[in-house]
């Protein structure tokens, strides 16, 4: 049986902020794997789109979900980090919010989107930054739901094998979006665990009797024909669908990624409270001085980090979005996600079809 119930070895990454019903059904439509994600809602507005993806197709999609350690509040940090973005508010007539929200629940303490999935039973239920408690994994399985996560390391790997997860996601540093860290105080991008996608999925193929899914910079087929070649059963592609014409994305973001800005990315806790991947713009930048106090926790700093992107993208200013892109960015295509995934399947058939050629002339 295909992998995850897919016929085409490609993922669409599940991007809070840029998935949707629409984007989603058209994928496993082409014969992939759609994804929601769901990490920045409630649970009532993840029902809303699941219900609306299962009205747009009858095949398996992904419903992605944040494990992350809820926000502990820190009142000085909080406020540092406020008093210091307040020039910036300024500059387009704003005030940055007087107080810091934990903007998103996590799954690991929302009861009431657990209950949900129990109710709606979607195909496949994926999670980031780490996982829930063993009852819940063990509630969603007797549900019938596949689960499947990411792990950046080897050692997040074995906790997901140990845990009896169907398929891990092989997240390299490369990705767009966020790390999917499970420790946030590993500073994994400044020791042996910033592994780049091709190292991580050999590593967990060659280690772990489990689906092995490659996710991190990967844009075209011959990238999807490296991760197969390398033990991965399917590619999950992000950023390649960020341009696509079914996403949410507005428009700044859009001309980010489809110009030469999508050359350079970065990592950066600035926007969020956590390490994630980002076209370099005016957020990154002020992020990087080296005046920048402490990021107050996640998702707390989000909450400043919206707040100004929406202030300033009222005076017409896009820079401060939060452009997520892989280190490949610039190789991204403007097309309806069906056409992507099929000229996705065509790229990577012709890149296997040149490695036969290669091997016949070798022998």
């Amino acid at each position: 049986m295909p992998l995850l119930g897919i016929t085409k070895p490609i993922i669409q990454a599940p991007m809070a902020g840029v998935s949707t019903p629409a984007l989603a059904a058209a994928v496993s439509n082409a014969g992939g794997l759609g994804s929601l994600g769901v990490g920045a809602m409630n649970a009532d507005g993840a029902r809303k789109v699941i219900r609306e993806t299962r009205a747009l197709t009858d095949k398996p999609f992904n419903v992605n979900v944040f494990c992350h350690r809820p926000a502990q509040a820190n009142e000085a940090i909080e406020k540092a980090w406020i008093d210091w973005l307040a020039p910036v508010f300024a500059q387009y007539g704003a005030k940055p919010p007087q107080k810091l929200s934990e903007i998103y629940t996590s799954f690991i303490v929302d009861d009431a989107m657990l209950d949900m999935f129990l109710e709606e039973r979607p195909p496949i239920v994926s999670f980031h930054f780490g996982l829930p408690s063993d009852d819940t994994l063990e509630a969603l399985r007797r549900a019938g739901i596949t689960l499947i996560a990411s792990a950046t390391n080897l050692r997040e790997a074995q906790q997901l094998a140990d845990a009896g997860i169907d398929a891990i996601v092989a997240q390299g540093i490369e990705a767009g979006g966020h790390r999917g860290v499970f420790d946030t105080d590993a500073h994994d991008d400044a020791n042996d665990d910033a592994l780049g996608t091709f190292a991580l999925t050999r590593l967990i193929a060659s280690r772990f009797d489990v689906p092995v899914i490659a996710a991190g910079g990967i844009m075209d087929g011959a990238g999807i024909a490296a991760a197969l070649a390398l033990g991965a059963q399917a590619a999950q592609l992000g950023t390649a669908f960020v341009p696509c014409t079914e996403t949410s994305i507005d428009e700044g973001y859009r001309r980010a990624i489809l110009s030469d800005a999508a050359q350079r990315t970065i990592l950066t806790a600035a926007i969020s409270g956590r390490p994630a991947r980002s076209i370099v713009n005016r957020f990154t930048e002020l992020g990087a001085r080296a005046d920048a106090p402490r990021n107050a926790a996640y998702p707390m700093t989000y909450d400043a980090g919206k707040a100004l992107h929406a202030a300033a993208k009222a005076q017409g200013e896009f820079g401060y979005g939060a452009q997520w892109a892989g280190q490949a960015a610039a190789l991204a295509r403007e097309l309806p996600a069906a056409e992507l995934v099929a000229r996705l399947v065509t790229e990577l058939r012709e890149s296997i079809a040149g490695l036969h050629h290669y091997a016949a002339e070798s022998e």
